[in-house]
Order: C-alpha cells, then structure tokens, then sequence
C-alpha cells in the first residue's frame, strides 16, 4: 500500500510541480524575457523559484496521490479484500499516513530553508537586472518610487508608454510635476544604472513648498528624463518574513510584541498623567470657588484630547504580517499530512476507474483549498482577522470534512 501511494503521489506531484513551473516560466516570460533581461540569470531566477514550487506541490501532491492510490485499491477490490483477511481499517490507512508525516517534514524543511534562502537570492539578482535591463521596473498601469522621484504610467504599446507622471524635486528643493501624454526608454547602449525616458507632449509645473500661492509652468515637445539606479539596487529594503526561517519569525514577532507592549505602557501611563492633570485643574478651580459649568467648559478640551488619545487604535500592522507568515511556515506542510485523513476514505468509495476518479475529486479539493488558503491569507492582511485560523482555517476545514468518512468507515 505505501509503495502504491508513493507510485501515485510521484505522478501527482510531478503533475503539480509542472504546473506551477509552467506558471513561473510564464510570468518570467512576461515580465524579464520581454525585456530583453540576460537568458542565463532568468535560469538563475527560475531555479531561485523553484524551493517556493515544491513546497506548494508537496500538500497537494499527497492529496491527489492519496486518492489515487486508495481509488486504485478500492476500485480493484484489494481493500475488500484486506477486509476479508482480518487486516483493519486503521492498519490500512497507517502506511498512508505515515507517507504523510515524511511529505509534511520534507515540505517543511523546503519551506522554512530553501525557500527563505531562495527569496533572498532572487531579490539579489533581480535587483541587480533592474541596473542592466530597467525596463522591468517600467510596466503598464503602475506606481514606481526611485527615492524622492515617483513614477505613474498609464497604458503600454510596443515600447510607448501613455500618460506619464512623473513627480519628483527639483535641486533647489521645488516640488515638481511632470505629465507627458507618451514616453519611451531610450537605449542607452553599455551604460548601466540609467532609466532614459525621452517624454513627449510635456507640461511641467514646479512649486516652491515655502510660498504655496506661487507656481511655474513650462511646456516642451520633448524631453529627456533620466533616474540614476545605481544606489537603488544596492539598497536593502530590509529583510520580509518570507526570507527568514520559522524561528528568526518567531524571534522578530517576540521583539514586535515587546515594542508593541511598551508602547501600551507608554499610552497607559500618558492616560494617566492627563487624568491626573485633568483632576488636580478641576480640584484646584472647585478650591477657588469658580463656577462649575464654566470651569467644566474650560477642562473640556484636555477631556476631549484624553478622550481620543483613549481611543485611537493601538495595532502594530507588521506583527500581523508576521504573524501570518510563521503560521503558513506550518500550515502548508502540514496540508500534506491532513489531507492523507480526507483522500483515504474518500478514494476507497471508488468503485471503478479509481485512479481517474481520485485525480478528478483530487483536482477539486486542490483548487477550493488553495482558493481557502489565498483568502485566509487576503482577510487576514485587510481585516486584521486572527492570523492562526487564517492560515489554519483550509487544515481545520479538511480534517472536519475527513472526521465523519472515517467515523461512518470505522462503524460500517
């Protein structure tokens, strides 16, 4: 039983591993090769990739293969007739689940090492394209930020772009906007760490921030724009928690939660310090004989200020993002292990054509669990939702699923 389990998951997850390889290659079609980007870094971005590829087909690998393999048997009658021999249900499913318990470590390993270690390499290099190919910063419909200068493009056509706005500082310290109906890079030849934009149909204003009621205009048929990338590709953008293993998370979500912590004491402890000015100035006008409705007037404001101070959201948006990586360090490789309970009792209802049947209900499962996972993951980022049962909600709903097929197998 293990040795056909494993027949079925190398197909599945060979099936898996091509489809998302398949996806990598398009989008590195699109976005680097059409750019004329060197052929032998994109290899070097694809294999950088890759770590991010079997992780992700490890889970649904076992799923599919799980419910092939029980599929094949049931569909075969060798289930029934293990059943026959004495052999029971449990010591059946105990090769399967094991199998399982070795596809969640392996998966884990991949996820919490090479995949950190494949994110931070592909960062490095794709930094150091932007240098000798900057038109892969430059795509359609987007917002690109070069230090102080930003960059809006609208539609793009062979190489044209429409509608560019380009907002930056002027050296005497001017605020300045740039519109220009199209432009397109211009080839500067060897000359690495330049984005040349020759923009046509130029209007450009400039404002100086310490007299706002003055403004100077000028427009142009042409222009040459040029963003020195040099110093950006060597910048470090820090490093994000998909590029750290499960235990450097934990430790920077133990620093977050500190920091986070000290910041309530401080609120807590300025709370105080109001109520405490807010009481001794209304002690001290009650003591002076004042009018209470006057002297209550007169304290509203420093009640209103404590009032909203009291209110304001105290969060810490990054912990949450954190948050949300470490529990997918571990939810993702343990769906390899969680679908092993669902696919086993599912695939041996097969009465026939079990390999299909299992592929089939496999893809199914696959496709509304990934579904689940990307809007796990989409809630918690936007709504601040509990970022354990965002990433362990799809592991949750699978095991839920799997407990009264194996309850009604036990029983029957």
């Amino acid at each position: 039983m293990a040795r056909e389990f494993l027949l079925s998951f190398v197909v599945s997850f060979l099936f898996f591993f091509i489809i998302f390889f398949i996806n990598q290659l398009l989008l590195m079609a699109e976005d680097i090769l059409s750019k004329k980007a060197p052929v032998v870094d994109v290899i070097k971005l694809v294999v950088y990739a890759t770590p991010a590829i079997i992780a992700m087909s490890f889970p649904f690998g076992s799923l599919v293969g799980a419910l092939m393999a029980a599929g094949r048997l049931s569909s075969d009658n060798e289930l029934l007739v293990m059943r026959a021999s004495g052999v029971s249900r449990p010591a059946m499913m105990a090769p399967f689940v094991a199998l399982g318990v070795v596809f969640s470590l392996i998966s884990f390993v991949t996820n919490d090492y090479f995949l950190p270690l494949g994110t931070i390499n592909y960062g490095k290099l794709y930094r150091k394209l932007i240098t000798t190919a900057p038109a892969l910063e430059l795509k359609p419909y987007s917002v690109k930020r070069y230090r102080d200068t930003v960059i809006v493009t609208g539609a793009m056509s062979d190489g044209v772009i429409e509608d560019v706005v380009i907002i930056d500082a002027t050296k005497d310290g001017k605020s300045r906007v740039i519109s220009a109906g199209e432009a397109y890079l211009l080839d500067r030849g060897d000359e690495a760490g330049v984005i040349s934009l020759m923009l046509g149909d130029v209007f450009t204003q400039e404002s100086d921030p310490g007299r706002p009621e003055r403004f100077e205009y000028s427009e142009a048929e042409r222009m040459e724009y040029n963003i020195l990338l040099t110093s950006f590709a060597d910048l470090s953008a820090g490093v994000s928690p998909r590029e750290m293993s499960s235990v450097d998370v934990a430790r920077a979500i133990a620093r977050k939660e500190a920091g986070l912590e000290a910041k309530r004491q401080a609120r807590g402890s300025e709370l105080e310090a109001k109520r405490s000015a807010l009481l001794a100035d209304y002690l001290e006008r009650s003591a002076s004989g004042a009018r209470i409705d006057p002297a209550l007037a007169k304290l509203k404001p420093a009640k209103d200020s404590m009032a909203a101070l009291a209110a304001k959201p105290l969060k810490d948006r990054s912990l949450d993002i954190y948050r949300l990586e470490y529990y997918k360090k571990f939810s993702i490789p343990s769906g390899a292990l969680c679908f092993v309970f669902l696919a086993f009792p599912l695939g041996a209802k097969a009465k026939k054509s079990g390999r299909a049947v299992g592929f089939g209900i496999g893809l199914l499962v696959a496709v509304a669990y990934w579904a689940l996972l990307i809007g796990g993951q989409t809630l918690g980022l936007r709504t601040g939702f509990d970022p354990f049962l965002s990433m362990w909600a799809p592991n949750m709903l699978v095991l839920a699923a799997a407990v009264p097929l194996l309850l009604r197998r036990r029983s029957a």
